[in-house]
């Protein structure tokens, strides 16, 4: 079967030359490399992909997360009333 494919430069050298070293034809030597690329990668388990979880603590208890925002508001007014504290 015929097909073309676009090889990287200095891959394509490479399979140049070791056709050329070996006195085989190039397709030969590229058929064998991506034989023994596809062996090498074995086989493929099948089934759904599971993304690994880690733990990330506790969650603070004095922080409700429905109201993110408005946590975050008043430990920014904390801090503000910090830094103007530190002025006087």
């Amino acid at each position: 079967m015929r097909t073309t494919i676009d090889l990287d430069t200095t891959l394509l050298k490479r399979l140049r030359n070791e056709a050329h070293r070996r006195g085989v034809p190039f397709k030969e030597v590229l058929a064998g490399a991506v034989r023994r690329g596809l062996a090498d990668a074995g086989p493929r388990r099948q089934g759904k992909y599971r993304c690994p979880t880690f733990r990330m603590g506790q969650p603070a208890e004095h922080v409700d997360l429905d109201k993110a925002l408005q946590a975050a508001a008043a430990l920014e007014d904390e801090e503000t009333a910090r830094e103007l504290a530190w002025r006087k």
